[in-house]
């Protein structure tokens, strides 16, 4: 097949900041870019359940960017819909993706229990989108290749991974097509991380489809170690306590580590801080496998967990529930989309003294979104629960890249790309990000619809 006539069909990821999915179809081949579920609202969850609009039996490959389970929360249903082509991602990545599946599995088997036993949901009976056993089967094919190290696919095509420091294991994926170049940003990290290694910069692209999750906005100015030492004083000061949804990979670890520093600081009391998500404390013990994915050296490694108590099993949460006194609660998941942070939330969230703070990008239609927006009660197993917490955001701490800083990396290429295709963004973020990459690079930007098959040229 002539490269002119490489083609990309969206197949999520459009239009929405989840359930990232995009299929090449370039020399003979089918590479699948990511494979994400659906998340927030309603009619975006429910085409988790719905066939793909290609067989997964046709896909030769799947390369993932990183872990987050919209990006990879799919791939259990594709293997148990017949896909038997690789995945293949970075070492980081598979070891993390192997926890997040494991875990999603799990809380979507206790969800469906749940509503059956409850009767909450419209469905009888509740069924989980997959189980454990889906994943047991899914994970044997999870390979992994280096970053930098180019690999081939076919004669023509082959592709690298390059780290682009949203996550440990994340990476743009760069693609070979005969003379083409293609390139898949996944999400990009930020310029200056604690936690991560900046972008690297990447020098040429024929096509680059290109995340804009933040396409419409800049980040605060103000540290985010100062941001959170007001929010957590100011909590304390009221005898309340500091709930932080989390994302368990990324986000929770930064946290920690920034809640320590502040302590050894003396910018905040000496308070508990617990850590209600087993799949943080697990995913912050990877960090240490791979020290050249990261900036920490080992003993910042090792202080992330001083004096934090990991809470693992569900017991132990009633309990740090129904402590008294002021104290700090990390919890899975960062949007409120599910997870033990809802326990916390029906206790805490009625009380004015108490702070919920958000920390990251909160999609539409979830919970996280509803207390961004100012909701004086959300939705949850069933029953409404009355929201009189204070409800806080620290934006700087996202490890999504801004407009700015989206900027100054798509500028660092030798010449601008030829076509760029903006995906992972909402209506706003997307057409904003559209004008002004056109008034600074003077280069063709496309916005693709779900399902939408465009001709790479």
């Amino acid at each position: 097949m002539d490269p002119v006539n490489a083609s990309i069909q969206v197949l999520g990821g459009a239009h929405t900041v989840t359930g990232s999915k995009h299929l090449l179809t370039l020399n003979g081949l089918r590479v699948l870019l990511d494979c994400g579920l659906f998340q927030g609202i309603k009619s975006l969850r429910l085409k988790n359940r719905e066939p793909l609009p290609v067989d997964p039996k046709t896909i030769d490959f799947l390369l993932l960017s990183h872990a987050h389970l919209d990006h990879c929360g799919y791939i259990p249903l594709l293997v148990k819909e017949g896909f038997k082509g690789r995945i293949i991602m970075t070492p980081p990545t598979r070891d993390l993706a192997t926890l997040i599946l494991k875990d999603c599995a799990k809380i979507q088997e206790e969800d469906a229990a749940n509503a059956n036993r409850h009767g909450y949901s419209k469905h009888s009976p509740a069924l989980p989108l997959y189980t454990a056993q889906d994943v047991d089967k899914a994970l044997p094919m999870l390979e992994t290749v280096k970053d930098e190290e180019w690999m081939s696919l076919n004669d023509k095509v082959s592709f690298r991974f390059v780290q682009n420091g949203h996550i440990l294991g994340s990476c743009f994926i760069d693609i070979k097509n005969d003379s083409q170049r293609i390139v898949f940003s996944g999400d990009i990290g930020r310029s200056v991380s604690d936690l991560m290694k900046p972008p690297k910069i990447l020098l040429e692209a024929d096509i680059l489809i290109m995340e804009s999750t933040y396409g419409d906005r800049l980040h605060e100015a103000m540290p985010s170690s100062d941001e959170l030492a007001k929010v957590v004083n100011d909590t304390i000061h009221q005898h309340g306590v500091l709930l932080i949804p989390s994302f368990a990979v990324g986000r929770a670890q930064e946290l920690m580590l920034l809640i320590n520093e502040l302590k050894a600081a003396l910018q905040i009391p000496n308070v508990p801080v617990y850590l209600d998500s087993p799949m943080a404390a697990d995913a912050s013990f990877i960090l240490r496998r791979y020290p050249s994915w990261h900036k920490l050296p080992d003993a910042s490694c090792d202080s992330v967990f001083k004096d934090i108590h990991i809470v693992r099993e569900f017991s132990e949460t009633r309990k740090v529930i129904e402590s008294k006194g002021s104290k700090i609660v990390i919890a899975a998941s960062g949007m409120l989309s599910g997870g033990r942070v809802l326990e916390y939330l029906k206790a805490l969230a009625g009380y004015r003294e108490n702070t919920i703070l958000l920390t990251g990008y909160q999609a539409a239609g979830t919970r996280g979104r509803a207390l961004k927006e100012g909701a004086k009660e959300v939705k949850m197993h069933g029953r409404y629960i009355p929201v009189k917490a204070s409800v806080r955001e620290i934006a700087s701490l996202s490890a999504h890249a801004d407009q700015g800083e989206m900027l100054t990396w798509l500028k660092a290429f030798e010449k601008p790309p030829k076509t760029i295709l903006l995906v992972h963004g909402e209506a706003h973020g997307l057409e904003a990000f559209r004008v002004k990459i056109i008034d600074e690079l003077k280069c063709k930007v496309l916005i693709p619809e779900q399902n939408q098959v465009l001709e790479l040229k």
